[in-house]
Formats: C-alpha cells, sequence, structure tokens
C-alpha cells in the first residue's frame, strides 16, 4: 500500500468512529481548551505543561491512545519553529539562571509558542479522532453554527477524499504504463499536478449537478443525532473545572513553596 492510498484511508478512517454519537458537550469542552492553553500569558510556559494532562489522560480514557495523539500533531512543530525563530534573536533580556547558565525571555516566549500550538492542535485532534468529522458537523449544526460555513467545512473535508481518488487513479495508471519507471523530471510532475486539478474539477462539477437534481439547497442534513443528556453535562462539567483549575492554579510555584 502506498503512502497516498494510507492518507485516503486514515481521511475515510477520521469521518465516522464507529459506536460514538457526538453531542455539543465535547466540542464546547475542546473550545474551553482552547481559550484556557491560548490564555495562558506568553512568559509562563510551566502553566501550558500542566494543561497537557487533558490531552493525555482524555485520550488514554477513551481507548485512542496519547501516542496517536501526539504523532498526528507533532508534524506542527516546524511550522511553530518558524513563527518563534526570531524570539531568542530580538528578546535577549534574561528570565532566569540554570546551573550558571543565563535562560532568555526569547527562549522563554520560543517554547511558549511551541507548547501552546501543539496543545491546541492536541486537542482538536482528540476531538476529531474520538467521534469523527461527521458527528463534529452534527454538533456544529446542533449549536446553531452557521449552515452555510458548517456546510462548506464538511464539502471541503470530503473534496480532499475525492482529489485523493483522482491521485490514486492516477498513480495506478502511471504504474501501469511507465514499465517500473519511477522517477519522472519537473516538468512531468507539473503536468500530473495540472491534469489532477482537471479531474478532480470536472468530477466535482459532476457531483454537484446530481446534489442539485436531488434537491440540493445550500445545507446538508444533519442525520440522526442525540440531545443533551446526564453523561454530556457530568463530561462538560468535570473536564471543564479539571482545565480551569490547571489554568489559574499555578502547581510550579506551589511545588516549589513545598521543597523549600
Amino acid at each position: 500500500m502506498t503512502k497516498i492510498e494510507k492518507v485516503y484511508l486514515a481521511l475515510q478512517k477520521g469521518e465516522r468512529a464507529p459506536g460514538r454519537k457526538a453531542s455539543p458537550a465535547l466540542l464546547l469542552l475542546t473550545l474551553i481548551y482552547l481559550v484556557a492553553v491560548l490564555s495562558v500569558p506568553l512568559y509562563e510556559p510551566q502553566k501550558l505543561i500542566w494543561l497537557a494532562a487533558y490531552p493525555i489522560i482524555y485520550s488514554e480514557m477513551s481507548g485512542i491512545g496519547y501516542g496517536k495523539i501526539f504523532l498526528r500533531s507533532v508534524w506542527i512543530i516546524p511550522f511553530l519553529a518558524l513563527i518563534a525563530v526570531f524570539n531568542p534573536i530580538l528578546d535577549k533580556e534574561v528570565a532566569f539562571h540554570v546551573g550558571g547558565v543565563s535562560v532568555s525571555r526569547g527562549w522563554v516566549s520560543f517554547l511558549s509558542i511551541l507548547l501552546r500550538g501543539l496543545l491546541s492542535l492536541q486537542g482538536v485532534v482528540l476531538m476529531v479522532m474520538s467521534v469523527g468529522f461527521l458527528e463534529l458537523f452534527n454538533s456544529l449544526r446542533r449549536l446553531y453554527f452557521p449552515s452555510v460555513l458548517c456546510s462548506q467545512l464538511l464539502l471541503t473535508y470530503r473534496y480532499l477524499s475525492l482529489i485523493l481518488e483522482e491521485a490514486i487513479s492516477m498513480r495506478r495508471a502511471r504504474a501501469s504504463r511507465g514499465y517500473g519507471r519511477t522517477s519522472y523530471p519537473i516538468k512531468m510532475w507539473g503536468r500530473f499536478i495540472g491534469q489532477l486539478l482537471i479531474r478532480s474539477s470536472r468530477r466535482a462539477v459532476r457531483i454537484h449537478r446530481a446534489m442539485k437534481a436531488r434537491g440540493f439547497d445550500g445545507t446538508l442534513p444533519t442525520g440522526k443525532t442525540r440531545g443533551w443528556c446526564r453523561s454530556d453535562w457530568c463530561l462538560l462539567l468535570s473536564w471543564g473545572s479539571l482545565i480551569a483549575v490547571l489554568r489559574f492554579v499555578d502547581f510550579s510555584s506551589i511545588i516549589m513553596l513545598f521543597q523549600k
């Protein structure tokens, strides 16, 4: 199985989590977690370390495993590093000393940006892997999110699958006619990309015409969704309270105080 086929299967698997129905509670909980992570002051990264307890514990409790969450979020680290790469150069004011080595505020903010970006992505990935993208779409509709934006999100997600299907078809056609050839010049790859765009666009037009013929009016049906229940309130209140405690209580200072 090629890499592109593995990506396609992962995308299809992420559309719906078997046996799990979403409620707006998980979406609201993720929103609370994102606000808590992004509201941590830039020069206090020690508070972000405690907030990592949510994706670690919740992923293990839901049977997903934190390893999968981490592997699907670690790719963002190079992009975060590019955003914060100039902080150590511009901000050289000393923040603290470690074993005689001076650590500047720029390196502290650099670490803070890496942690908050990584934890924010892990919270979103955990939400999608817990219930699937389709159930997430249903939760957004139940929270009265604008239907136009909901439809755009869902159609964009499914259009990715359409592009991958066309790419897999083109790769198989190329492999069957290439007589074992694996390397191609750059201008050939330009033609492949152009053909992929044309093929996927034409197929998208055909799909849209089929949807219009079946009464598509700009909104997509949500399907069967369950309402709020006691377990949803327990989930929101318990984890929301824990996230609030981790955000506003500086456990690092408390531990250092007891050590003294």
